[in-house]
């Protein structure tokens, strides 16, 4: 599978969570330790528009949160999965939010970490279960780990949190960004 088809199916669970969520999980905690739901939602929608543009190949600047949030999401969502399903979005080189220039496959797994990790998080935090493809999740670990010591040295990822090989790959995935997979 290549990788332009792996953004629905990451981004299709996550908008599952999205819809989810009642005013009163807004002030509820994520494992994400700075965030709340209401914080993610707009840490989502904050730095989803660099990561549209990068699929593209443009600096686009962070956007400011949009009040009316999950229409703002789901829009932004369908944004990124028709930029990032261009198989020459994941070839070269792109920016996000600076001047740092990254391999367009690294920034695209940037992505796919948003809606997975980032979607886990928010699940957890309005106790929704949620369930990813394998063959996304098995790809998305193989890239998270070559990236990990970058992430962490930028403060996107926490310190790694030992999880057995024996472990199913989400959480295997989640240890690495510096969750703790006991919290499913």
């Amino acid at each position: 599978m290549s990788a332009e088809h792996l953004v629905p199916l990451a981004a299709g669970p996550f908008l599952e969570v999205v819809h989810a969520i009642e005013p009163h999980h807004l002030d509820a905690p994520t494992p994400c330790a700075d965030y709340d739901v209401r914080a993610l939602v707009d840490h989502l929608l904050t730095w989803g528009p660099p990561l549209e543009g990068a699929a593209g190949k443009r600096l686009v600047p962070p956007a400011e949160p949009d009040p009316d949030w999950r229409p703002a999401l789901d829009a932004l969502t369908a944004r990124l999965v028709a930029a990032w399903g261009e198989p020459a979005a994941w070839a070269g080189t792109a920016r996000v939010g600076g001047s740092l220039e990254l391999p367009a496959e690294v920034v695209g797994h940037m992505l796919l970490a948003e809606f997975v990790v980032h979607g886990w998080d928010l699940g957890q935090a309005i106790g929704h279960r949620v369930q990813w493809d394998h063959e996304l999740l098995r790809r998305l670990l193989d890239g998270v780990t070559r990236m990990a010591d970058q992430a962490r040295a930028m403060g996107a990822f926490g310190p790694e949190v030992p999880v057995p090989d024996s472990a199913p790959t989400l959480d295997r995935l989640l240890g690495m960004t510096g969750r703790v997979p006991a919290r499913r």
